[in-house]
């Protein structure tokens, strides 16, 4: 049993480091994490009775 969770504090940590490394190396292999640059607006109706 603690053979299992060794090993899958492993796997969490790798994953950890992975997701840390793709949020840096990311923009430079091509994915774009930046928000949208366009305004949108709609119209809200409040039914203030």
């Amino acid at each position: 049993m603690a053979r299992l969770i060794k090993y899958l504090a492993i796997l969490i940590f790798l994953a950890a480091i992975a997701l840390v490394a793709y949020a840096y190396l990311g923009p430079w292999f091509g994915a774009d994490f930046s928000a949208p640059a366009e305004e949108m607006r709609k119209p809200v109706v409040l039914n203030a009775d």
